[in-house]
């Protein structure tokens, strides 16, 4: 309905699991490699948890996608189960026949029999066999204690059959009951699912927004995303639900902008109309308080502190996280000077006044931040060629036309990513100019030449050599997501960057790169590889993307092949951190 209102081709916020809108965070791939360590760990259980709607199901059918090929598996979506039903669901799964030694009564041995010679079969051919069961936590206990029985099942070798278990966070407390304590003791990966964060939720809202078709800016103000992420606390299921009615409530208004008014009355619709009629009551009794609210002391100064603080650490900020004591440097410009020693009272009024009112009208200090952009050029060459440097490439060989079309000489192209996020920029893990933004609102290109995870700082480069270190916090306020970068290309690449379209010195290097990152089978020794059609292919760079959280289309353009660089080795910069 309201699609083509936005410029989009069709709804961004469908519940349905279309694989064109798969969006993995790094929590997301983070699990994603948890489920595919276990899965050549040589038996046991593998637990993936987390909150309803944070994205277990995607994670799933990513890890589904990723199963090589000599693995047999076996899913269970129904665990409401007795011990003989999940035991008949196992058989047929694996499409073990089976049946009852004595008509009309088969015995859990009736199904175990078969299951554990079609197991040892298997193992013998070289397969592993894995069991997935969703909704773990509706086992009952008596069937988890089979399960547990089934990973007895092994040689001398290893386990004959992996088991992985995903559930809500009470699968976590059914398995650390001191009861299951025999179960637990197997349980050789564990991953909890927690929801995103306000950064992840904006770049989630974007990435959903993109394939829809969006061409311009994001209809949503900067409130009305911290809104949603509070909302929603995260979870990509509520997001989705949030976003789409708060869609319609600005399409059913004429409006082409969502702020945080419109989500707020959109949540109240879809998830708590009760607590919201609340809280719009209260803002509506506080606003018709008029100047009794100003007769409020202590606790409502605090309260008021509180929700200042919360908005604050929602958007990034956190203890000693601002630019370089900016708001310390003013709060000092406005505060009275202290009279001389020995100066009376009514000579010191007088200057105290000049210098307040001075200091009232003196502009704010600058961040250190906005002194560094302040110092740089403001054109994209400058930046290209401090980049180039990274990759080895002298000035001089750019030469004094444009940077790119050198560059490309050198066997390097120019990326660009005009909505990137910095969990993106993370994921490529190679330096790259931002974009940043001063308080006047001027565009200036740096470099980002490291990132340190743990103490959320980047390292930004300028012109001249100058170097600068800022919170992830401050980095977040000044860039509105342009970033670029170079990767090393494949022989002969064309000007779109996509192998496929590329002569044919480029595919053979692209099947090699495949392969070298296991998203393809690997020669055996001393034998030439196998030939690849072009369906084979497109397959293997379809798991590839998926594994990476890349919008899966199979087409090796820019982006998959950096990231396909990367997994297999190839040697580029990468971003420096501890």
């Amino acid at each position: 309905m309201y699609a083509p209102f936005f410029g989009l081709e069709h709804a961004p916020f469908s519940i349905a699991p279309d694989p064109r809108y798969l969006f993995m965070s790094d929590r997301h791939r983070e699990a994603l490699a948890h489920l595919l360590y276990g899965l050549e760990a040589g038996g046991g259980f593998v637990l993936l948890t987390g909150e309803i709607g944070t994205g277990k199901t995607t994670v799933c059918r990513c890890f589904l996608g990723q199963i090589p090929a000599h693995c047999n598996v076996a899913y269970v979506f129904n665990p409401k189960l007795t011990v003989g039903e999940l035991l008949r669901s196992i058989c047929d799964e694996f499409g073990v026949a089976h049946a009852p030694a004595v008509p009309g009564a088969e015995t859990v041995k009736d199904c175990l029999d078969p299951l554990n010679a079609f197991l040892l079969r298997e193992h013998a051919a070289g397969r592993n066999n894995v069991l997935i069961i969703d909704e773990a936590q509706s086992l009952a206990p008596e069937v988890l204690e089979q399960l547990r029985l089934l990973t007895n099942l092994e040689t001398s070798e290893r386990k004959l059959l992996q088991i992985v278990l995903i559930g809500q966070p009470e699968l976590r407390a059914m398995v650390a009951d001191p009861a299951l304590e025999q179960l637990a003791q197997r349980v050789i990966a564990r991953y909890h699912l927690d929801a995103l964060t306000p950064e992840e939720t904006r770049q989630y809202i974007a990435h959903r927004m993109a394939v829809a078709g969006l061409k311009g800016p994001l209809p949503f103000t900067a409130r009305a995303l911290v809104r949603i992420h509070q909302r929603a606390r995260g979870i990509p299921r509520r997001i989705n639900l949030l976003c789409d009615r708060a869609l319609l409530g600005a399409y059913a208004g004429g409006l082409h902008e969502v702020n945080d008014t419109i989500v707020d009355r959109a949540a109240a619709e879809v998830f708590d109309a009760g607590a919201a009629s609340a809280q719009a009551a209260a803002a509506r009794a506080r606003a018709g308080a008029g100047g009794a609210r100003w007769a409020v002391t202590g606790a409502g100064a605090l309260a008021g502190a509180a929700v200042i603080a919360g908005i604050g650490w929602g958007l990034g900020w956190r203890p000693g996280a601002t630019s370089g004591g900016a708001g310390v440097a003013t709060a000092q410009a406005v505060k009275p000077a202290t009279p001389a020693a020995g100066a009376s009272a009514s000579t010191a009024a007088p200057s105290t006044a000049v210098t307040a009112a001075a200091a009232a009208a003196a502009p704010p200090a600058r961040s250190p931040l906005q002194d560094f952009l302040a110092a740089q050029p403001a054109g994209e060459d400058a930046a290209w060629r401090t980049l180039a440097a990274a990759w080895g490439v002298r000035d001089a060989d750019l030469g004094a036309g444009d940077a790119c079309e050198a560059l490309q000489r050198q066997g390097l192209r120019c990326y660009r990513q005009r909505r990137a996020g910095l969990a993106l920029v993370r994921q490529l893990d190679r330096p790259g100019w931002l974009k940043l933004y001063t308080a006047a609102d001027g565009a200036v290109p740096v470099v980002l030449s490291g990132f340190d995870p743990v103490r959320q700082v980047a390292t930004l480069e300028g012109a001249g050599g100058r170097r600068l270190q800022v919170s992830a916090a401050d980095l977040a306020q000044a860039w509105r997501g342009e970033f670029a970068t170079l990767w090393r290309a494949p022989p002969e690449l064309p000007p779109s960057g996509k192998v496929e379209a590329a002569s044919a010195a480029a595919i053979p290097w692209l099947d090699a790169q495949l392969a070298r990152a296991g998203a393809a089978p690997a020669a055996a020794a001393g034998q030439p590889a196998a030939a690849t059609t072009a369906a084979q292919r497109r397959a293997r760079i379809h798991r590839f993307q998926v594994a990476q959280g890349l919008v899966p289309d199979g087409v090796a353009g820019p982006l998959t092949l950096m990231l396909l660089n990367r997994a297999a080795g190839v040697a580029e910069p990468r971003l420096n951190t501890p």
